[in-house]
């Protein structure tokens, strides 16, 4: 049995071009904004679903501080121009007090901060300082894409992989695969390698088959 779906190609590099918006226009704003040091507010936090893109997003939003000659820092722990700090309501009590001192700090030097979680800073288990620090600059809810904005990046990550993505290909994903985007991209990406295993186009019945072939 093939087991393509785990055994997959490294993902692409995350890319803020080739983020799809959707209905967080609001979000993407103010990111760009800290990335051309404009923006007035200088720490955002974003909260969404486990697959909602908040990953791609805070690592996106890193690559794209490096490219414009910031330093950065990822985990939310250490100081840096542009501090990301992902997942933190899995922070157990030492990362939670280091958060803190790091979030104080960065403000205090006045850099970056983009942090993310599962829920709103009054919802997160964290301690009460942290919370009352996660929702001291911008909050987002990061909105989940409708399905032509799914279609809209799996054929942005297609092109990104060296293939244009068959609209019938899509519409299939969508509708017999899970559907976060998390899954479908994996997905995408393990049908990119089975196309190159097997020699063939990346069409519908090689997607079928694809998936015929999991355990």
């Amino acid at each position: 049995m093939r087991q393509l779906l785990l055994d997959i190609r490294p993902p692409a590099r995350p890319d803020l071009a080739r983020f799809v918006v959707g209905r967080n226009v609001e979000l993407m704003a103010q990111l760009v904004a800290m990335l051309d040091g404009t923006a007035v507010e200088r720490a955002v936090y974003v909260w969404g679903a486990p697959g909602s893109g908040k990953s791609y997003l805070l690592e996106a939003w890193a690559n794209a501080c490096e490219a414009r000659g910031l330093s950065v820092a990822r985990g939310g722990v250490t100081l840096a121009e542009a501090v990301v700090a992902d997942a933190v309501e899995s922070w157990d009590a030492a990362q939670q007090a280091a958060g803190f001192a790091a979030f104080n700090r960065v403000r205090e030097a006045g850099g970056w901060w983009l942090a993310a979680g599962t829920a709103a800073p009054a919802e997160l288990g964290v301690t009460p300082e942290l919370r009352t620090r996660l929702g001291w600059g911008l909050v987002f809810q990061l909105l989940p894409l409708d399905d032509a904005e799914k279609r809209a990046a799996l054929a942005r990550h297609a092109e990104s992989l060296g293939f244009r993505l068959e609209s019938a290909v899509a519409d299939y994903l969508l509708t017999h695969t899970p559907r976060d985007m998390q899954s479908l991209l994996a997905t995408l990406e393990a049908l990119d390698r089975y196309s190159l295993e097997m020699r063939r186009p990346i069409t519908l019945p090689l997607l079928r088959q694809l998936l015929a072939d999991q355990p």
